[in-house]
């Protein structure tokens, strides 16, 4: 598991992804925690596209123990770790021209009625599946002599 020993304080993690945003002119981006619902949300604005990402954060730990608390706080600081990896890493195959901004970001845009295109298309997705009306990969052919 990427950084599952890292020391970086989320803090700083944070700051991380949002200098990293900046560089690639993202704007009117937003890191920020809701530990109500244990969830990590970074957003931002880039090619003219609003992007959303939300993490699952661990569960915190229900009663003060102390090595409860540090394993949370591990935890915690892995998934930011991992989730700067992930922007970086997807900010750089776009720069890089090794795929366009909607190809590597689509999951996350942000549509109109505030769901992300992954949040509409996976039920979608789900339901196919479950019916079994599902595109295959190749089209059979037969050729029939005339």
């Amino acid at each position: 598991m990427y950084a599952k020993a890292t020391k970086v304080p989320v803090i700083q993690s944070r700051g991380e992804i949002e200098r990293l945003l900046s560089k690639h002119k993202c704007s009117q981006f937003m890191c920020g925690t809701d530990y109500d619902h244990g969830i990590a949300r970074v957003q931002f604005k880039a090619h003219n596209r609003y992007v959303r990402f939300i993490v699952q954060l661990p569960p915190r730990p229900t009663y003060n123990s102390r090595p409860n608390a540090a394993k949370w706080e591990q935890a915690e600081r892995q998934k930011w770790r991992a989730l700067l990896l992930v922007i970086k890493a997807k900010l750089e195959c776009v720069e890089n021209k090794i795929a366009t901004f909607e190809e590597e970001f689509l999951a996350q845009i942000i549509m109109p009625g505030d769901k992300t295109v992954a949040e509409m298309i996976l039920p979608q997705i789900e339901g196919a599946y479950a019916s079994g009306r599902v595109q295959p990969l190749l089209e059979q052919r037969i050729d029939v002599e005339p």
